[in-house]
């Protein structure tokens, strides 16, 4: 039975587009969100793109039938890369990703115009942050690495440890020699990172959390659109699931937002499959 709610649907390959439902929670407290993290199909970032677009297509009707969502909202990076403008065609509400968000925030923060990236191969190879920073800045230099093994560091919950820590600062040193003054974090996974990750570029380098930008521009986009929830704070609810182990998925989700009124359930792939 679907049930309407007129809520945020969103998406991600697992944990990391958590960091987007925090800030979309922020910012937009009366909003109810549906989000379901793809757990047990993650890594996103070495499948083919076909395939990734199949992943976004079959969780964007499960919340569409279920839920009657709104808006979907790609909280991936590789999944944005992908399948934002096939989803947007196919899709009869408003398809956002964080690629364009992300990108406009790196050129707005930088001074220099040299830009640094981390994200999954994927999105690297996709140029999608490139060719967009090129676009609003046609004169910046921008220096793209991927980092799929931060992906893994947050997975699979290790990301708070000295040797995360150190795996971090081996993996970032060669950007001290690009002089960027911006890093994008190209992975709605990393900002669970951001220390390690500050620590290893020094404090001269401004981060962009390309899920927090995101958010900001969702907020936008609802009130331009007539689509902002009116109700009070309380009638708001978060419905999280996974494809993977729910117990793994909670202890990440409620490290990272908080206690509160979360409702964790597991969404088996075969489900999925039927979409």
């Amino acid at each position: 039975m679907k049930k309407s709610m007129n809520a945020i649907g969103m998406m991600d390959s697992g944990i990391g587009g958590l960091t987007v439902l925090k800030a979309v929670k922020a910012l937009l407290s009366k909003e109810s969100i549906v989000f379901v993290g793809d757990n047990a199909r993650n890594p996103y970032g070495p499948r083919r793109p076909e395939e990734v677009v199949q992943f976004a297509r079959q969780i964007a009707h499960f919340l569409i039938e279920k839920y009657d969502i709104k808006v979907f909202v790609i909280a991936c990076n590789t999944a944005t890369a992908c399948a934002l403008p096939v989803l947007q065609k196919e899709l009869n509400i408003p398809v956002i990703g964080v690629i364009d968000s992300g990108a406009k925030a790196a050129v707005k923060t930088s001074q220099t115009g040299r830009i640094g990236l981390i994200a999954t191969e994927g999105t690297v190879k996709s140029a999608k942050y490139q060719d967009e920073i090129h676009s609003l800045k046609p004169g910046a230099k921008v220096f793209a690495q991927a980092e799929p093994d931060f992906v893994q560091l947050v997975e699979k919950n290790t990301y708070q440890t000295t040797a995360a820590e150190e795996e971090v600062a081996e993996h970032l040193q060669d950007f001290g020699a690009d002089k960027i003054d911006t890093l994008i974090l190209g992975c709605t996974h990393f900002p669970l990172l951001t220390k390690s990750i500050q620590k290893a570029v020094g404090s001269g380098v401004k981060l962009v959390d390309a899920g927090a930008a995101t958010a900001v521009d969702l907020a936008k986009s609802l009130k331009s659109m007539d689509l902002l929830d009116t109700e009070s704070a309380a009638a708001a609810s978060y419905e999280l699931y996974t494809t993977g182990p729910v117990d793994a998925f909670e202890v990440i989700a409620t490290d990272w937002l908080g206690q509160g009124d979360w409702h964790f359930a597991h969404l088996p792939v075969e489900e999925l499959e039927q979409k």
